[in-house]
């Protein structure tokens, strides 16, 4: 089962500095069918404005993934931590027992963001901050993971849930398959390019709930940039 939701379906607000769009409920926008997908909570799809962004504000009990399209964020938080992740790298939160944070764009052009929450294993536990630049070149005609809650996955930012956030670039007629298994939550999203998900197409910035597929085929219509998550 693959179903379609095209990005024009999409909640949203635009706040001026901040143009946000929603595949599942969040703050005001409101839809019983599209509460999550499994344990992915959020999915957000962030247009930041230069020299503005989210000013310091907690988080508790969430996996908080950001995988940065276009531009910089620059975060900073109330454990220490500081960092400046750049287009197609990905940093990653887990809120545990309680964290407060920002998120701005720095920089002279706009950035875009998608902005990912899945459901922690267990509450509590520290909280900590990660990033980790991840060249698309390493990534060109298959999938690789971004991060991961899982102990094989030794070379993703670790998350504190069965899940896995994956990426991958491909060339017109390029194909990349994906085994998900069984009772698992698939969703993919182009942040760039069209794509066929077995046979479903998807324009950019499409949405793709994915479930009782055992094998996910992807294949670029023109070339695309693809960001995946498959949850519990």
């Amino acid at each position: 089962m693959i179903e379609r939701r095209t990005f024009k379906s999409l909640g949203g607000a635009n706040h001026g500095w901040l143009d946000a769009k929603h595949h599942f409920s969040f703050a005001d926008y409101y839809d019983p069918a599209r509460m999550g997908w499994g344990a992915l909570r959020v999915w957000n799809d962030d247009t930041i404005a230069p020299n503005t962004g989210f000013p310091a504000h907690p988080h508790a009990d969430m996996e908080i993934v950001t995988y940065v399209r276009e531009g910089a964020i620059t975060h900073q938080d109330n454990q220490g931590n500081k960092g400046r992740t750049e287009a197609g790298d990905v940093q990653v939160m887990s809120a545990g027992s309680g964290i407060r944070h920002s998120e701005y764009n720095l920089e002279p052009d706009q950035t875009r963001i998608f902005q990912i929450w899945i459901v922690p294993n267990r509450r509590g536990g520290a909280p900590s901050w990660g990033a980790k630049p991840f060249p698309k070149g390493d990534r060109s005609g298959r999938f690789v993971t971004l991060a991961s809650g899982f102990e094989d996955d030794t070379d993703a930012l670790p998350i504190r849930t069965d899940a896995r956030v994956l990426g991958a670039t491909l060339k017109a007629g390029e194909t990349a398959e994906y085994t998900l298994g069984k009772n698992r939550h698939g969703y993919l999203v182009p942040a760039k390019g069209t794509v066929e998900v077995n046979g479903v197409r998807l324009e950019a910035r499409d949405g793709a709930a994915i479930q009782d597929e055992s094998v996910v085929r992807v294949t670029a219509v023109e070339d695309a940039e693809l960001v995946f998550v498959d949850a519990a």
